[in-house]
């Protein structure tokens, strides 16, 4: 009787060791997931911020092209059409 207590005993530490195991590892997975959205959160403020220079370029170069047509009036905002590219550090909150 007392040697199927230690194999029960036995039993449960090692799922214990296991589950230690798998948490460790989801939470190493978890950190690159996180540390690897912020990167990518950057790099699209990154692009965003480009997008808008050059759409003020295009839209200077356009307007003193054609004054009287006010072309750069018939340029969309881009940050208008997607939610995804305003300020996403701000849907945290």
């Amino acid at each position: 009787m007392l040697s199927h207590v230690w194999a029960f005993q036995a039993v449960s530490e090692s799922r214990c060791i296991t589950m230690e195991r798998l948490n460790s590892k989801l939470y190493l997975q978890n950190c690159y997931i996180m540390k690897e959205n912020e990167r990518l959160r950057k790099k699209a403020q990154v692009l965003n911020q480009e997008n808008q220079v050059l759409l003020s370029e295009l839209k200077q170069k356009l307007s003193k092209g054609n004054p009287k047509a006010n072309a750069a009036n018939n340029i969309p905002d881009l940050n208008l059409s997607s939610s995804s590219t305003q300020n996403p550090s701000s849907s945290r909150n």
